[in-house]
């Protein structure tokens, strides 16, 4: 069997706050995932971070008060976080005088979601990230299948679908295909299931999709190796929809922004079929030139 790792990287509204939305999962074969688990965590521990979520967009935002803390990255980690806490602290207060609560609670939001890893320099989260990274391109046997979205290319009234609807059809029938592919003349089928990272506002729409798809298949094909509804979990006890997260991450940030270092390392897991890329796709004007789209197409 597959357990397929699922999370999200961007905002499914129209416009919202970001200009693309991707789904990503990383599939993996069951008898793997603990000896996976294993590799992830001592990089965690080296940082420090042996109980706390990988987040990738929270970890690498730029931390304005470690700039005001003099020699930040010659103090140990305890320092760091103590010092840190002291001026987010006055911040807070200051804030929570003011009458601006909108920026209060956005501020209060970012210090909560941050707090794990304000120990921490910029340079030693990004490396952090990166060697997650490089750990899971070497993972032979696991594969990545995303759906990014341009929203400027996404019409819901043409399509009928919400985003965040496509995305999940799209990478449900690209999972499907894989798992008949590499079943095809075995005596035991690779049957899969998917596990999500647990968003109330679609859960429930999603499994519903999930019991339609069992029923009638997608707009692609039947479903006859993906078995049940898909699992939702909470990603901060998962580690393995953490890395789906870093993998969404990269994809995002690429596209949105050309950064490609940490995209080269986790696309060499894309899902291939003859030299082809059939895994991940950009949902974008079809002239687009960037790696995704031309590592899409027949050549």
């Amino acid at each position: 069997m597959y357990l397929l790792y699922i999370d999200e990287s961007g905002t499914p509204e129209i416009p919202g706050n970001t200009s693309h939305y991707i789904l990503c999962g990383l599939a993996l074969p069951i008898e793997y995932w603990k000896t996976h688990e294993n590799q992830i965590q001592p990089i965690k521990a080296k940082y420090d971070l042996a109980d706390a979520e990988i987040h990738t967009g929270w970890i690498i935002k730029v931390y304005a008060e470690q700039r005001r803390i003099p020699d930040f990255e010659k103090l140990p980690y305890s320092r760091r976080r103590l010092e840190v806490d002291r001026i987010r602290t006055a911040e807070l207060l200051r804030l929570q005088n003011g009458r601006n609560k909108a920026a209060y609670e956005q501020t209060k939001k970012t210090y909560r979601k941050t707090k794990p890893y304000t120990h921490l320099t910029y340079a030693e989260r990004v490396s952090l990230i990166e060697e997650i990274a490089t750990v899971v391109s070497g993972w032979g046997h696991a594969r990545l299948f995303a759906e990014c979205i341009d929203k400027i290319h996404f019409s819901p009234s043409l399509i009928k679908q919400t985003i965040s609807e496509q995305a999940f059809e799209q990478v449900v029938s690209r999972f499907e295909k894989f798992l008949s592919q590499i079943s095809s003349g075995l005596p035991i089928v690779r049957h899969g299931l998917l596990i999500h990272d647990n968003n109330q506002t679609v859960a429930k729409r999603l499994t519903e999709m999930m019991r339609n798809f069992h029923k009638a298949g997608t707009l692609w094909t039947r479903i006859q190796y993906i078995i049940e509804t898909p699992l939702f979990v909470d990603s901060s006890l998962t580690s393995m929809v953490q890395i789906a997260d870093v993998c969404a991450y990269a994809l995002r940030r690429y596209l949105e922004n050309g950064e490609d270092k940490l995209f080269d390392i986790v696309f060499k897991r894309a899902d291939t079929k003859q030299g082809v890329v059939v895994g991940v796709r950009h949902f974008t004007n079809p002239a687009c030139k960037c790696k995704i789209c031309k590592s899409h197409r027949v050549p």
